[in-house]
């Protein structure tokens, strides 16, 4: 009742129950699958089932390399071997920097990054959806260190009982602090540097590129999004608009630059339909569609109204790969760059 007295008047008290009993549905849940989680450590012996109550320098015998992050300090291997990787994100960064992690979920909405990364990592274990891995084939694999960006606390609570668990905040336009960040973790500052080096020499071949064939131009980059009608296209916010920012010859709309400061639109992405189809216009286009979202760009296409956009009326929109084009790090900048010299150099890519 204590609770239901420090509400403030306005809220309806229907939605307090309905928050009350969402609240508690979560904590129940939270408990069954921690103790799940500590029945099939000890079923287990799993040598890091007392994780989160002791030093991990004391439970598994080596020495000991403290990593801050945003849920505090955590002690892991100084060079971790068997990586689980909660998200896509942090499966391309330790990719990128030449470790390859035993295990990865596949993430809720966006295109993978399978295809930018099959190459690199051949077969690794599948451990579902990023938002309910499966923790028993986690534990079975028993890892030096699980990797993550922007965990959350219920769920960072459930993975340090497993392994030592860093979670590393996720920055749309600093990807690349994150991507140093996450060198330091695993002791590859110097293959972070050499990495850096290569993307901003391609950066630079890419600009020199753009500017002598096509000079400066607009690019609208829009999304369909995965079982809703939400179109978006991205703005200053985005990491895809971040690496064309720093391109330099390659910019968004003007119009589009000036939805940043509408509300809700902190994380890149501005939600648009048919009526504002002025926003769309520029010299080309590229759509990012999610998987399951194919009718819903198909139904935007068959539109009269998208049939009035200069950029379509030229045959100037492509499609491109929301795996690397919503979220991403290095390896996705790099791809983004391919398609920016695929698309508008045309004749000239290579």
């Amino acid at each position: 009742m204590r609770f239901w007295l420090n509400l403030p008047l306005p809220v309806p008290i229907t939605m307090g129950m309905a928050m009350i009993r969402k609240s508690w549905w979560r904590r129940i849940r939270l408990f069954w699958v921690g103790a799940l989680i500590v029945a099939l450590l000890q079923s287990c012996n799993h040598p890091l089932q007392l994780q989160s109550q002791v030093k991990s320098s004391e439970v598994t015998g080596f020495a000991c390399h403290r990593v801050r992050h945003e849920f505090g300090e955590t002690c892991i291997p100084p060079h971790p071997q068997r990586v689980i990787a909660m998200e896509d994100n942090s499966l391309e960064v330790l990719v990128a920097l030449g470790l390859k992690p035993i295990a990865s979920t596949i993430p809720n909405r966006t295109g993978s990054k399978t295809l930018l990364l099959q190459d690199k990592i051949g077969e690794i274990v599948n451990l579902g959806r990023e938002s309910q891995p499966n923790l028993e084939r986690m534990i079975q694999l028993k890892p030096d260190l699980i990797l993550g960006m922007s965990i959350s606390p219920q769920m960072y609570s459930l993975l340090s009982r497993i392994a030592p668990t860093v979670s590393v905040e996720y920055a749309h336009t600093n990807w690349k602090k994150t991507f140093q960040q996450v060198a330091a973790i695993v002791d590859r500052q110097a293959t972070a540097n050499e990495v850096l080096s290569a993307y901003q020499k391609r950066l630079e071949t890419v600009r020199s590129q753009v500017l002598q064939h096509n000079g400066q131009q607009t690019l609208c980059v829009m999304r369909f999004y995965t079982t809703t009608q939400f179109n978006q296209f991205f703005t200053q916010n985005s990491f895809a608009v971040s690496v064309l920012d720093e391109l330099g010859v390659v910019t968004i709309p003007d119009l589009q630059r000036q939805q940043w400061q509408i509300p809700n639109t902190d994380w890149g992405y501005f939600n648009t339909s048919l009526e504002q189809i002025d926003l769309l216009e520029a010299d080309f286009m590229f759509v990012a569609i999610d998987p399951g979202a194919e009718f819903s760009f198909e139904s935007y296409t068959n539109s009269p109204l998208w049939q009035t956009l200069n950029v379509v009326k030229q045959n100037k929109v492509y499609v491109v790969d929301s795996g690397h084009w919503v979220f991403g790090n290095i390896l996705s900048a790099n791809a983004i760059l391919d398609d920016i010299a695929k698309h508008l150099l045309k004749e000239n890519y290579k």
